[in-house]
């Protein structure tokens, strides 16, 4: 068998130490128990040779302790190899890795049984039916003790190993293994098995002359004590499951969706431990989709979407619209390879975005090597027409600046639907209107122009005071498609 890798290697040692002295310390526990209330009862009246009870309880002892761990060891031997050699585990090898603490429980069970009967019938060959009854009800005692230590501390033992097979097969459906069992346990050992040794000492059949009232004292130290160990067993179970659980809730209230819960219960813990990580995921999916969602369609639109939901529906809206348009793209794309091309395009309409963006508005689309713009919709501006013009001068000095492209810029203001257009299946945010169609024919004309930026009268006029010292009256142009002609103005070289 090869060698684990390097980083298991601590959690292999630390596991296999750890199921080391759960076999040796709950077998000393259970032992410890029998011979507490063998003590407090006294020695068996009517057995002369108590030695060879004693010799035989020592040498089953140290066998139950091989045979034990052997039998546990074959049942496990499929864990054993995935968990030592740093390998995932199957579907059915991490089911079975989930019943160590019942498959330990039940060896440990199975001994003690056979241990009951031993002694018992030992007690009976040498002495009375009343010994026989006596020491096999003390044994039954211990075993009960020591198989609900077994379980309970298994399970914190081979959390490791669990954390891993429930990566594989979470717990759902019918769990074999519930907090009631535990709580049931951590009774058994708290109150159950007192109160049977309560029980055993306090009527016959009696063993010896032995006080009852210290025995009864000293069993209630022992209730006492195994109360205390079990319910810190089974409250470190629940509570530290829980404890981390709160945590990762407050990191998503705060808005993180990377957080993920180890899964290292297979009770109802661990089945709500896989609720949160998949809320976690569904939250996190959410986001994603919506990130992409927003860089498809513009944040705004996508905020929209989300809260009025999808529909074909809209409204007519006073919007500005700013339409670019490079200069000469057919021969550019003639001239030079494609992907210089898209990253020449890609670093225009970066600064289209960000000067639209820093004023509120709405990139709406991008038509090949043009972009259409629009401040007023889906989000209201206080003053579209003042926001439109600064991002258009703002696009304008950043291509200036880099000196890739050439390119025209329209402003147009005026009323228009805004909403989604297509089919129930399949649609879009668009904005249609004279405005648009406008915008996009003085882009036309801006090409012609040495500023390469056009705005109509309505989008100047309708601008603060401060933004209209920035443009000069031009001349009076007749679009294309339109009957009345439009009064243009040009932006300013320089500002005044």
């Amino acid at each position: 068998m090869r060698r684990p890798p390097p980083e298991r290697f601590p959690l292999v040692l630390r596991t296999s130490l750890g199921f080391a002295a759960l076999g040796v310390g709950s077998s000393v526990c259970g032992s410890g128990v029998v011979f507490l209330l063998l003590t407090l009862q006294g020695s068996p009246r009517d057995i002369d040779q108590d030695w060879v009870l004693a010799v035989v309880s020592a040498g089953y002892i140290a066998l139950a302790l091989l045979v034990g761990t052997a039998w546990t060891a074959l049942l496990q031997r499929r864990t054993v190899v995935w968990f030592v050699l740093g390998r995932d585990p199957t579907e059915q090898e991490a089911r079975r890795a989930l019943r160590i603490p019942t498959d330990m429980a039940l060896v440990s069970g199975t001994l003690w049984l056979i241990g009951t009967v031993l002694h018992g019938a030992l007690a009976g060959a040498l002495g009375s039916a009343w010994d026989a009854l006596g020491v096999g009800l003390t044994v039954l005692l211990g075993g009960l003790t020591t198989v609900g230590l077994t379980y309970l501390i298994a399970e914190r033992v081979a959390r490791p190993v669990m954390t891993l097979a429930l990566s594989v097969s979470p717990p759902q459906g019918r769990l074999a293994v519930t907090v009631l069992t535990r709580l049931v346990l951590t009774w058994a050992m708290a109150s159950g098995v007192p109160m049977l040794g309560v029980l055993f000492v306090a009527t016959p059949p009696s063993l010896g002359d032995a006080d009852p009232t210290a025995s009864l004292i000293v069993l209630a130290v022992i209730g006492l004590v195994l109360g205390a160990f079990a319910t810190a067993l089974l409250a470190r179970a629940v509570a530290s499951p829980l404890h981390r659980l709160r945590v990762a809730l407050d990191e998503v209230a705060r808005g993180r969706t990377d957080v993920t819960v180890p899964v290292d219960d297979s009770s109802e813990i661990g089945m709500l431990q896989t609720s949160v990580n998949d809320m976690v995921a569904g939250l996190r999916e959410r986001e994603r989709l919506r990130d992409l969602f927003g860089r498809h369609v513009g944040t705004e639109v996508a905020t929209h979407a989300l809260e009025y939901g999808a529909s074909l529906s809209g409204d007519v809206r006073e919007v500005t619209a700013l339409f670019v348009d490079v200069v000469d793209s057919t021969a550019l794309a003639y001239r030079m390879p494609p992907e210089e091309l898209v990253a020449k395009l890609n670093r225009l309409f970066t600064a289209v975005v960000d000067a639209v963006a820093t004023q509120g508005g709405l990139v709406n689309k991008f038509q090949g090597d043009a972009a259409l713009c629009v401040f007023g919709a889906p989000t209201r501006l206080a003053d579209p027409a003042t926001s439109a013009l600064l991002a258009a001068r703002a696009i304008r000095d950043a291509v200036r600046d880099t000196g890739e492209l050439d390119l025209g810029i329209g402003v147009a203001a005026g009323p228009v639907f805004a909403g989604q257009l297509g089919t129930s299946s399949r649609f879009e945010y668009t904005v249609i209107g004279d405005a648009v169609n406008e915008a996009a024919r003085l882009t036309e004309s801006a090409k012609k122009v040495p500023g390469r930026l056009l705005a109509s009268a309505a989008v100047v006029e309708a601008a603060t005071p401060s933004e209209q010292r920035n443009w000069k009256r031009g001349r009076r142009v007749q679009l294309r498609g339109r009957k009345q002609a439009t009064v243009t103005y040009a932006a300013l070289t320089r500002p005044e």
